[in-house]
């Protein structure tokens, strides 16, 4: 064996033990409930691919733990979260039905670690997207429905200390996520151009438009289906895509009720349960 196989072999070895660290890491937030120390001091400097394999590995051990995937989110697709988080480029993560919650539901103290709310467009499939570059008549003919969305974005990492390798190993930062449930069809909606309002506790507290999300919902969409078919796991029919924040995210605290409005898609509420007395803080 050549001494450059050698290295690159041990070299392997050392990002598994890595990547395993960085997930378990993640996964004691989630299960103590206490946000952790960033994950990126683990994995190679600015290495995305690393961090995806921590999301991987994360993921599987929900699926192993009686989870099953809903669907996708899409993450920093908006220029104002993008400033807000000091990162450059989108990101994904999957979505669980343990974090699907009905319109108008509580989310319980602690369900979401440093809970944050966006605004967004979600789009439900009706068919699989298998190419690995689609079009945007691929994708109208695949969304069977569209509906409005509040995602309660959180984060594992202590003070949102983040940067993409954090963000992307811990699942794009996804908490939970709530869904109108009025389905519209893509030929009603202009969403390039749709408004969008966050209220809490029914003052606007962050203003948008889907052309804020990447030129579009419909072209974060497409992004997300080109880069998950060449990962070789398609979209398929009867996932929920999160397209991404059409405004500024917005802190959220308990007895928080927020509500959203997308412009043609109606509205979505959402309520953060009030803290006990003795709960910490």
């Amino acid at each position: 064996m050549s001494e450059d196989l050698r290295a690159g072999d041990l070299s392997a070895v050392g990002l598994g033990k890595a990547v395993t660290a960085a997930a378990d890491r993640i996964d004691e937030a989630r299960r103590t409930g206490v946000p952790v120390a960033p994950v990126r001091d683990l994995l190679p400097d600015g290495d995305v691919a690393a961090a995806y394999a921590v999301q991987n590995l994360t993921t599987e051990r929900r699926i192993a733990a009686g989870r099953r995937i809903t669907g996708w989110k899409i993450g920093l697709t908006s220029a104002a979260v993008q400033r807000q988080l000091g990162v450059g480029s989108p990101d994904f993560g999957a979505l669980f039905d343990d974090t699907a919650l009905p319109d108008g539901a509580e989310i319980p103290v602690g369900a979401v670690l440093q809970p944050r709310a966006e605004v967004e467009v979600a789009l439900v499939l009706g068919a699989d997207l298998p190419h690995e570059r689609n079009t945007v008549a691929d994708l109208l003919r695949a969304t069977a429905f569209a509906l409005p969305a509040i995602e309660v974005v959180g984060s594992r990492i202590r003070d949102w200390d983040i940067r993409l390798v954090d963000t992307v190993a811990d699942n794009a930062s996804s908490g939970m996520y709530v869904l109108g449930t009025r389905p519209v069809g893509l030929d009603a909606l202009d969403l390039r151009t749709a408004g969008a309002v966050l209220e809490r506790r029914g003052e606007p507290v962050s203003v948008g438009a889907g052309a804020a999300c990447m030129g579009g919902p419909l072209n974060a969409a497409l992004w997300l289906a080109d880069t998950l078919a060449g990962l070789g796991r398609p979209l398929r029919a009867g996932d929920t895509v999160l397209t991404g924040a059409l405004g500024p995210v917005v802190d959220v605290e308990p007895g928080d009720v927020v509500e959203a409005r997308v412009e043609g898609l109606g509205s979505v509420r959402a309520a953060f349960a009030a803290r006990q007395e003795g709960e910490r803080a």
